[in-house]
C-alpha cells in the first residue's frame, strides 16, 4: 500500500511539473483588442465599384497541440456581378495561441480568375519546426503567418513610437522566413460606411506570402484605441488601389472610444 501511495504520489508530481512546464515554455501576452466571437465585415472597392466582401471572423476557440487556439479566418469574395470580369474566392486560416498570441496552424487558399495557390503549414512551436507539403523547416519561437501576425499586432503598444519607426516580426511563408517590418506611418481620422474614427496608419513591409495574389504595398487603419481594429486597407495594384472598408462590426471585446461618429 505505501508503495502504491508512493508510486501515485510521483505521477501526479510529474503530472503537475509537465503542466507548469508546458504553460511556462511560452509567452504570456494580455490581449484587449479582440475576442471570440469577434466579425469584422468589408467592402472591397476598385475605384467606385464595390468588387467584393471581406469577412474577418474569430468564430470560435479550440485545441491544438494541448493549447487553446482562436480559429481565425479570412475570406474574400467578388460579388456576383463583378464574378465575369475577375471571379475571387480567397480564403485564409490561422489558429492562433490564446495565450501566447503565436500561430500553430496557417492556409491559404487562393482563387483569383484563373489563378490559384495553395499553402498550409503546421507551426511546430516546442521543435522550432514549421511542417508543410512540401517539407520541414527550420523556425525561430513565435514567427508568424500574414493574418496572425495582424492580429497580433493589433495588442501591440503604439504610443511610443515615431512617425517612419519599424516594429520588426517574422513571417514563414512555403520554405523560408521573410521579416515582417511593420513601419508607422502616424495618426489619421477616417471615414467608412461603419463610422468616423481616429486612427493609427500602418505599412506592413511583406515579401513573401502576402494577402490576395499580389505581393504589392499594404497600408492599414487600425482603430486608435484598445481594440486597433482594421477600418481600411489599402492595397496597391499596378492599376490604382484595392480598398476594404469596414461596414460593419460585432462581438467586439471592449469600447470602440476611437469612434467619432
Amino acid at each position: 500500500m505505501f508503495k502504491k501511495g508512493l508510486v501515485f504520489a510521483v505521477i501526479i508530481s510529474i503530472s503537475i511539473m509537465v503542466k507548469g512546464q508546458s504553460h511556462s515554455d511560452f509567452r504570456t501576452i494580455e490581449n484587449k483588442a479582440f475576442k471570440e466571437g469577434e466579425k469584422l465585415t468589408f467592402d472591397v472597392k476598385y475605384g467606385f465599384v464595390t468588387a467584393g466582401v471581406a469577412v474577418m471572423a474569430v468564430p470560435r476557440i479550440r485545441k491544438i497541440s494541448g493549447r487553446d487556439v482562436y480559429n481565425i479566418t479570412f475570406d474574400v469574395n467578388s460579388v456576383p456581378s463583378f464574378d465575369w470580369i475577375y471571379k475571387v474566392r480567397d480564403h485564409y486560416e490561422t489558429y492562433l495561441d490564446v495565450a501566447g498570441l503565436f500561430p500553430w496552424r496557417f492556409e491559404q487558399h487562393i482563387r483569383e480568375g484563373s489563378y490559384s495557390r495553395d499553402f498550409s503549414a503546421f507551426f511546430d512551436q516546442r521543435k522550432g519546426r514549421a511542417k508543410t507539403t512540401g517539407g520541414e523547416y527550420k523556425i525561430p519561437k513565435y514567427v508568424n503567418d500574414i493574418v496572425s501576425a495582424l492580429y497580433y499586432a493589433r495588442t501591440l503598444n503604439f504610443s511610443k513610437l515615431k512617425t517612419g519607426d519599424y516594429i520588426q516580426l517574422q513571417n514563414f511563408y512555403k520554405d523560408s522566413v521573410y521579416t515582417l517590418d511593420v513601419k508607422y506611418l502616424g495618426k489619421d481620422q477616417e471615414t467608412v460606411p461603419a463610422g468616423t474614427f481616429n486612427c493609427i496608419v500602418v505599412e506592413p513591409i511583406i515579401k513573401k506570402g502576402g494577402l490576395f495574389k499580389s505581393e504589392g504595398s499594404i497600408y492599414v487603419w487600425l482603430t486608435d484605441d484598445n481594440l486597433r481594429i482594421p477600418i481600411k486597407v489599402k492595397t496597391k495594384v499596378v492599376i490604382g488601389s484595392i480598398d476594404g472598408v469596414l461596414t460593419n462590426y460585432e462581438g467586439l471585446a471592449g469600447k470602440l472610444t476611437s469612434k467619432v461618429k
